[in-house]
């Protein structure tokens, strides 16, 4: 005779606090996708004023993980491979952004890039405007993104088995070559991820941008309006396409953070 199942309370809570879970996500976000009729969407889709702020928000994005990206790599690659003392307080510090209330990222930035401050004169001297521009969104996306890079290009180098890196320095290759031609591509996987992390926290970015740059508008900021004015009505549809956007940039992730098969046996 088999064996009776025996009722498992753990197994049930388990499955209980997924299920609320899944609901807790899906039920609003569902509602907000089917409450707005096609017509709704398709007057979004063509109105060149949503069509400008969410191709300004990738834009934005895009560039802000490309900044993450030039800057933040070899940045990343000092904390995973160098040991140094206030190590842990620098790392703290790159967390500031994820932790600290966004608006308060908007007043920071602003305090620094004001007539006030002497980096602020000589920026706008040399013609660079953060209030109110293109340039500004960046910045402020770059700061709020920026963490999710590092960190996640940082586990990707300590995963990377430092002996390599010194069987290769040994046969007289320099740092720089090493890194190029073993540290970079067995690490780029990570940096993909982290760049899709980067542009995925800054698309979504409101608080801090509505304080350095209301205009021109990103999405979140055009969403917020439209809510504010009109309601419901006409913020969904704007909000439901870059649900769209920002589904798409976590399927990619979950697609490019699956290992291939010759590399989950190597693992």
């Amino acid at each position: 005779m088999g064996k009776e199942k025996r009722f498992d309370p753990f197994t049930v809570l388990m499955i209980s606090c997924t299920l609320m879970i899944i609901a807790f996500i899906v039920l609003p976000l569902f509602q907000m996708v089917v409450q707005p009729t096609v017509e709704d969407m398709k007057a979004a889709a063509v109105d060149s004023d949503v069509i400008r702020s969410i191709w300004l928000s990738i834009y934005t994005s895009v560039s802000a993980a490309l900044i993450s990206f030039v800057f933040g790599t070899p940045f990343a690659y000092v904390l995973a491979r160098k040991h140094f003392f206030g190590k842990k307080l620098l790392e703290s510090i790159i967390d500031l952004p994820i932790m600290i209330p966004h608006p308060i990222v908007g007043i920071a930035i602003l305090s620094i890039a004001g007539r006030n401050h002497w980096i602020g004169r000589m920026i706008q001297h040399i013609g660079i405007q953060i209030m109110g521009s293109v340039t500004g969104i960046i910045v402020v996306l770059t700061f709020v993104g920026l963490p999710f890079y590092v960190n996640t290009v940082k586990n990707g180098f300590e995963a990377v088995p430092e002996r390599l890196e010194n069987v290769s320095r040994s046969l007289g290759a320099s740092q720089a070559a090493t890194f190029v031609r073993i540290t970079f591509p067995l690490a780029w996987r990570s940096m993909v991820i982290g760049f899709i992390m980067c542009i995925a926290r800054a698309v979504s970015e409101f608080g801090a941008v509505v304080i350095v740059a209301y205009h021109p508008m990103i999405a979140p900021v055009m969403i917020f309006e439209r809510f504010t004015a009109y309601g419901l009505k006409y913020s969904q549809p704007v909000a439901v396409w870059l649900i769209g956007v920002c589904l798409f940039l976590f399927l990619l992730l979950r697609i490019v953070s699956i290992p291939k098969d010759s590399e989950r046996v190597k693992n």
